[in-house]
């Protein structure tokens, strides 16, 4: 079973901030906090979220970063980077993409916490690190992170452990299923598979299916903020 390292708790309220001419609100911005916080069905007290499309509620309530990627990001950004760079609520070390399977179980501290999908990149990174390209950096790379629903609430602290309880008997990776979403398009074969997958988000369940139908989402507004 995995065991991962919690580096950094972090939270954010969104903010105002003028990007492309226009004023967006956003709560990428989050910073590591010390005291042990509440996790509701939704999110950790003190956070939020201004695009409640592509981030937060029930089914991506905690989004997860590991630290295993922040050496490679330092160098193609040529900065040093502080925990909650990719405005994640838990910066970790030892669970990563290629091993963590949708519908995973985890504990944390008080909390049971469940694999829903990939994290899907957003023109928030643009904003942040002033890099247009930076989404779609994030998307082929294949280090995105990855989302949580939270099956038991409870408080969450800098010293509790991320331990898988139940893995999931599918065995579709977080890696696997953003290759099927990004790169392999075509595979259909691959997305039924993940389609059986009862617990992947319904956001993902409808792209899929979309897809199948030979429909494809439009992922302008997510990637460029172009509506």
């Amino acid at each position: 079973m995995l065991s991962g390292e919690l580096l950094s708790l972090n939270i954010s309220q969104p903010m105002k901030v003028h990007y492309n001419n226009k004023e967006i609100s956003t709560g990428i911005y989050k910073l590591p906090v010390l005291d042990a916080l509440y996790l509701t069905w939704e999110n950790f007290e003190g956070d939020g979220q201004a695009d409640l499309v592509h981030h937060g509620g029930r089914e991506k309530a905690v989004c997860v970063y590991p630290f295993e990627h922040y050496p490679y990001w330092e160098q193609e950004l040529q900065t040093a980077l502080e925990y909650g760079a990719f405005g994640e609520n838990l910066t970790v070390r030892g669970v990563l993409e290629t091993d963590v399977c949708i519908g995973d179980i985890f504990a944390l501290g008080e909390t049971i916490l469940q694999v829903s999908q990939p994290r899907q990149p957003c023109f928030k990174l643009s904003v942040r690190y002033n890099d247009p390209e930076m989404p779609l950096k994030v998307q082929t790379s294949g280090y995105s992170g990855f989302y949580f629903r939270v099956l038991k609430e409870g408080k969450v602290g800098l010293t509790d452990r991320l331990e898988q309880i139940s893995a999931h008997p599918k065995s579709i990776t977080v890696a696997f299923a953003n290759r099927i979403m990004h790169v392999d398009k075509n595979n259909w074969e691959e997305m039924q598979r993940i389609l059986e997958v009862k617990e992947l988000s319904v956001n993902w369940r409808q792209t899929f299916a979309k897809r199948l139908l030979g429909h494809e989402t439009d992922t302008r507004e997510r990637l460029h903020g172009i509506d």
